[in-house]
C-alpha cells in the first residue's frame, strides 16, 4: 500500500488493474472494508482521478555545497526530497549514510529515511531504513500541525556519524533532532545561497550527468516555496509506544 501511495506523486503511473488488484487482495484475505487498508486505497483512487501523476520532465535534480556540506536536492512535481552524506568512526569502523527529509508543498516532513552506504555491518549495505514517517501522509491536509507517525523502534547505530552522543538522549528528543536536521539544513541553504550564491561547480558524472547547480534551485517554482516554508518550522515529537508517535509542529 505505501508503494502504491508513494507512486502516486512520484510515478511510475498506477494503471486501474493494480488498484482493482490490491482491492482484490484486500477481499480475499477477508480485510473489514472499515479498515485502514481499504481508506487508504480509497484515497490512491480518488487522488488519481484528480491530477495526473508527475512525469520525468518535472522531476529536478540539484547538487551542490552550502551552509558547510554537500547536498543533493530532488524537486519532484509536488515535494522535495533534501540528502545529505555523513561519515565517521565507531569503535575503529568507518561508515557512511545518506539522510534524506521528504517534505510537501507546505514544508512539513513526509519521512525521515537513512541509506547504509557502508553500514558498521556488511549485510545492511545499500539498505533503507524510514527512521520516521508521517501516517498516511498523501491523504493529510498539508499544512498540519499534528500527526501520528510511525517510528523504527531500535535507530541505527550509524546516527553517531551525525553526533557522537546522540544516543544519550530521550528518544522524543532523538526523533525530534531528526526531523529538524531538514529543516535546520533547508534555513541554512538559502540563506547561503542569496548571501554568497552557493557553490554552483558541480563535477560531471556518469551517474548523474543531468544534475543541475544547486543555486539554480532559487529558480525553482516547486522547490523553492516548499524550502521556503520548511526553513521556518520547527518540530516536536511525543512518543507513545516505541513504534507510534505524535509530531507536531511549533513556532520556532
Amino acid at each position: 500500500m505505501e508503494a502504491l501511495e508513494f507512486r502516486v506523486h512520484t510515478g511510475p503511473p498506477i494503471v486501474a488493474n493494480e488498484v482493482h488488484s490490491a482491492r482484490t487482495f484486500l477481499q480475499t484475505h477477508e480485510f473489514s472494508t472499515a479498515s485502514d487498508y481499504f481508506h487508504r486505497l480509497g484515497r490512491i483512487q480518488s487522488q488519481l482521478t484528480a491530477r495526473p501523476v508527475a512525469t520525468r520532465g518535472e522531476k529536478r535534480n540539484y547538487g551542490g555545497e552550502a551552509a558547510g556540506c554537500w547536498m543533493q536536492i530532488q524537486s519532484i512535481y509536488d515535494h522535495v526530497i533534501l540528502s545529505t552524506c555523513h561519515d565517521g568512526e565507531f569503535n575503529t569502523q568507518r561508515g557512511r549514510v545518506k539522510l534524506s527529509h521528504r517534505f510537501n508543498t507546505a514544508g512539513r516532513i513526509d519521512f525521515v529515511e537513512l541509506k547504509f552506504l557502508r553500514s558498521l555491518h556488511p549485510q545492511l549495505n545499500g539498505a533503507l531504513r524510514k527512521l520516521v514517517t508521517i501516517q498516511s501522509y498523501p491523504g493529510l491536509r498539508k499544512d498540519w500541525h499534528e500527526a501520528d507517525a510511525f517510528a523504527l523502534p531500535v535507530l541505527p547505530q550509524e546516527l553517531v556519524f551525525l553526533f557522537g552522543d546522540v544516543f544519550r538522549s530521550p528518544r522524543d528528543k532523538i526523533l525530534a533532532w531528526l526531523i529538524n536536521i531538514g529543516h535546520r539544513i533547508t534555513e541554512g541553504l538559502l540563506g547561503d545561497l542569496r548571501a554568497r550564491g552557493g557553490n554552483g561547480s558541480v563535477p560531471e558524472s556518469e551517474n548523474n550527468p543531468n544534475q543541475l547547480c544547486l543555486k539554480d534551485i532559487l529558480t525553482d517554482q516547486v522547490a523553492l516555496p516548499i524550502l521556503q516554508h520548511a526553513a521556518g518550522l520547527e518540530s516536536a515529537v511525543e512518543v507513545d509506544n516505541p513504534e507510534r508517535v505524535v509530531v507536531r509542529y511549533i513556532r520556532k
